[in-house]
């Protein structure tokens, strides 16, 4: 039997007729190029995944508990020293690196192109979110005397315009030698009835599997393995829209080896018991950071003794690992969630289909479900002040503008404490 007929016959035991039809009109440079496509695909994986948007996901209260912390504002001079003190250390030996997950669009702000080169109007000239972390990045190394290497992770829909832009501004004085990227791994978007989405150049239609993919994306681009020949001990994972993002903070880092976890992370308080953010806690004894729309409300209200929310430490994706707490996370399959999402694709009969209403599944991991594969993690609660200003919607909360007031205020702070 050949590969076609092979391919063939796997597609019609996935019900995926569509995608045959298609490859009997298509040149045989298309066809093949579609072949080979569908030969990596895991068709059982994405079936399994469709079945599971027909299922109910079921929280049970009795298994959640509040999880501890430690309040940087509220440590001791002689807890903070140490902590630092270890941190520092890490830093100053060349063993930590930064990778920031930069696979998004600018869509939500208005911005056509990837995130990180969203300019954000900041002292009046403006700075982009790129070079907000470079320097950032720069700081640190300044201080601690060495070069952190950076690892970017882009997706395949904007990693040659994310190149291009940080090729033509120079890495923005960032030793290229220094600068890694790579593309985060795809997964086929499913319409409603289980049947995949075929994209306008005649393959299947793809998207970014959620940051979760993370992990193993740092394992099959190499730079896993590449972190390890040059020693690194401990990785730091943020977003690239985050404007007041510490990707070198010793104090978090300084913590996490006194306490002897492989995983540590920054929360910041809920502004309020409803705020639309994932909180730490502990589910069945393991670290878990919970969505709000699964946070029962009683809970999400709950207080402590201290009249404080037991539910209120916010996953601000400010996340710290031991090298093989990422390599153990790489090899880990994660829980998928459904996202359902508007996509254009082409029908049988050649034409394009542009949707009004949402018509497919998009499949997505997320970062913290790796938490629970662990026994602890060290919370390190941060100020929202200090630590967080997101660059995600046009307008409201979380807008450029949002942003950028955190971003001047705080950089107002530290010039007057200096």
């Amino acid at each position: 039997m050949n590969k076609e007929q092979d391919v063939i016959k796997m597609l019609e035991s996935y019900n995926q007729n569509h995608i045959i039809n298609l490859l009997k009109n298509l040149d045989e440079v298309k066809k093949q190029e579609l072949l080979e496509q569908i030969e990596k695909i895991d068709f059982h994986q994405i079936m399994e995944l469709y079945d599971n948007t027909k299922k109910e996901i079921e929280i049970k209260e009795s298994k959640i508990e509040p999880i501890s912390y430690l309040d940087k504002a509220k440590l001791s001079q002689e807890q903070k020293e140490k902590f630092d003190k270890l941190g520092e250390e890490i830093l100053r030996n060349g063993k930590y690196a930064v990778v920031t997950m930069a696979g998004g669009q600018g869509t939500r702000l208005g911005h056509t192109g990837p995130k990180g080169t969203f300019k954000l109007d900041v002292y009046g000239k403006g700075k982009y979110l790129f070079e907000i972390l470079k320097e950032n990045l720069e700081e640190a190394n300044k201080k601690y005397y060495t070069t952190i290497p950076w690892y970017i992770m882009t997706s395949k829909e904007n990693n040659s315009a994310t190149v291009e832009f940080l090729e033509k501004n120079n890495y923005f004085g960032y030793p290229k030698e220094a600068v890694t990227i790579f593309t985060q791994s795809e997964l086929p978007l499913v319409d409603f009835d289980g049947k995949l989405l075929i994209s306008k150049d005649m393959k299947i239609k793809e998207a970014s599997d959620g940051n979760g993919g993370t992990y193993s994306s740092l394992r099959a681009s190499g730079c896993l393995s590449d972190m390890k020949d040059k020693g690194i001990k401990w990785i730091f994972i943020g977003g690239v829209d985050n404007a007041l993002l510490k990707m070198a903070d010793v104090t978090l880092l300084g913590m996490a080896i006194d306490k002897n976890v492989q995983i540590a992370s920054k929360s910041v308080v809920k502004a309020n018991p409803h705020e639309k953010v994932g909180v730490f806690c502990k589910m069945n004894n393991h670290p878990k950071v919970i969505e709000y729309a699964e946070l029962p409300e009683s809970m999400a209200e709950e207080v402590d003794d201290d009249g404080e929310l037991k539910y209120g430490e916010s996953h601000i994706m400010c996340n710290l690992y031991t090298i093989e707490a990422i390599e153990k996370a790489s090899k880990e399959p994660l829980m998928y969630h459904s996202a359902v999402k508007k996509n254009s694709y082409i029908d049988e009969n050649g034409k394009e289909i542009i949707p009004e209403e949402p018509n497919s599944y998009k499949f997505e991991s997320f970062i913290f479900d790796a938490f629970e594969f662990f026994d602890d993690i060290a919370i390190l609660r941060g100020k929202r002040e200090d630590d967080f200003a997101p660059v995600k919607n046009k307008d409201g909360v979380d807008s450029p503008k949002t942003a950028k007031e955190l971003y001047e205020k705080y950089w107002n702070r530290q010039e007057k404490n200096n």
